[in-house]
């Protein structure tokens, strides 16, 4: 397709869909069925505006909104052109799923429901083609073939090595491969972090709202967990610091530093060098939870506590993958103090011996080679317009219904209801409309005072889906 040819399609927007999303729905699913391959060049926006009897400004909206996303890319003096990082996506026709059944990421079981998640990424975005190169090498690979891939309970070698050249890059935190360990996603890390510092008797400070499932991994390690309340800069650390001089038990705090789960908040550097001065003086460890740090979109990503503490300060900082890819690939990792890692090793290899070889190798492969950062810049580009786009229909749609602080980084809002809301019963409507949505009720530790707010998880979903997300969640608002 060359300069002056018209690209034949028909634009059809949705419901209440813009004209110009209708246009990049439309590119994209013709990037998607093979039509326009990676490098094909485009109309420019005058001739395309002119076939399609539209504004020009449409088209340019268009253009730029699936430039960001990553499917087209402008070269000047040249024109647009479809990106070529794309894999070619030609393939045979395939039947349409039936009519209700939402296809694509991190949708439940029951058919027909759309999910609006806590946060999770497009499994769509995944760069399958090299990961799929990736996986072939691993099994294909000596050690793998001889049967000789049994290794250390702290992860593949290679992998643990890449990530201390991934986190000195990306996150300033320098950590030799002999300090880290690869989990099976977060949540094993978690356990074994707890495991390793539990004692009968102790107790884990935890933020509230927070993240049940950590709470869940303390308890099952055998620890206590008192909930320390958050506000709109984080956890409040004088709270914290009278908890931990009335509490004689209390060894350890776990905070979710740099976009707060739920809340989405970020800890401010004040409060960040008080939290580690009242860690040191009452002697606590801190348990990081860094588990979306590749997506900031407004500034830079601040540094991790672990990045700023010294010997005297004990951390144990937890990453995942499994949030950078998909939720399917169990994989995250842990930096921890030599004598911690040891014992979180220890209890490692009594329930699972090693990790998955052939998945940390190909993981390894990627992070060396730069795919999986190729892939982070992709990923901000695509969830950043679809944190606007959503932060847009709220105010659109819902400016009377509740508020929200746009969230800096991160794949969710939180949404805060006004007084006489109740989000528990918003979210029974919704899901018997077929949206399943997350009310403040299950981040809370006190279930006789939920917070009346949801988390509304954004990157997982597509123009389309999140336009009949807001529009079943508008029908099921409660009456009064």
């Amino acid at each position: 397709m060359g300069k002056g040819t018209v690209l034949a399609i028909e634009v059809k927007p949705e419901g209440r869909e813009p004209v110009f999303l209708a246009l990049v729905r439309t590119i994209i699913n013709e990037i998607e069925r093979g039509r326009l391959k990676p490098g094909a060049p485009l109309p420019g926006t005058r001739a395309l505006s002119k076939n399609l009897k539209l504004n020009r400004n449409t088209v340019d909206a268009a253009y730029h909104e699936l430039a960001m996303q990553g499917w087209l890319v402008t070269q000047p003096s040249r024109g647009t052109f479809v990106a070529m990082d794309l894999p070619d996506m030609a393939m045979p026709p395939r039947a349409s799923p039936p009519q209700g059944v939402v296809t694509g990421l991190a949708r439940p079981a029951a058919p027909g429901i759309l999910r609006l998640s806590d946060g999770y990424p497009d499994v769509r975005l995944v760069p399958t083609t090299a990961f799929g190169q990736a996986i072939r090498r691993a099994l294909n690979s000596a050690a793998f073939v001889s049967g000789s891939a049994y290794g250390d309970p702290r992860g593949n070698a290679a992998l643990r090595d890449a990530l201390s050249h991934y986190l000195r890059d990306e996150r300033g935190l320098t950590a030799a491969a002999a300090d880290i360990m690869v989990t099976r996603g977060s949540q094993m890390g978690l356990f074994l972090a707890a495991s390793a510092v539990a004692e009968p008797g102790i107790a884990i400070a935890v933020e509230s709202p927070g993240y049940p499932l950590a709470w869940a991994a303390f308890r099952a390690a055998g620890a206590d967990v008192v909930g320390v309340p958050v506000d709109a800069h984080g956890i409040d650390v004088n709270l914290l610091e009278t908890l931990a001089q009335t509490n004689a038990s209390l060894r350890a705090v776990y905070v979710t530093p740099h976009h707060q789960y739920p809340t989405t908040a970020t800890l401010g550097a004040a409060r960040r060098m008080r939290l580690m001065d009242v860690a040191r003086r009452y002697g606590l460890l801190i348990i990081e939870d860094d588990y979306d740090n590749e997506y900031r979109f407004d500034g830079r990503p601040i540094l991790p506590l672990a990045a700023r503490t010294d010997e005297d300060l004990p951390i144990i900082y937890l990453g995942s993958l499994s949030k950078l890819l998909a939720p399917g690939i169990r994989l995250g990792y842990a930096v921890a103090p030599p004598q911690i890692l040891l014992r979180m090793a220890d209890r490692r290899e009594a329930l699972d011996r090693q990790g998955d070889w052939p998945l940390e190798h190909a993981l390894a492969d990627l992070l060396a080679d730069g795919t999986i950062k190729r892939h982070a810049r992709k990923a901000r580009r695509i969830y950043h317009a679809r944190r606007d786009q959503m932060a847009r229909m709220l105010e659109e749609r819902f400016s009377d219904d509740g508020e929200f602080t746009l969230p800096a980084g991160g794949l969710a809002i939180w949404w805060r209801l006004r007084r006489g809301l109740s989000a528990e019963t918003w979210a029974a409507n919704a899901a018997r409309l077929g949206l399943s949505v997350m009310p403040g009720l299950q981040f809370v530790l006190d279930t006789a005072n939920p917070a009346e707010a949801f988390r509304l998880g954004f990157a997982s979903l597509d123009n389309r889906e999140m336009l009949r997300a807001m529009d079943i969640l508008s029908r099921a608002k409660p009456v009064g």
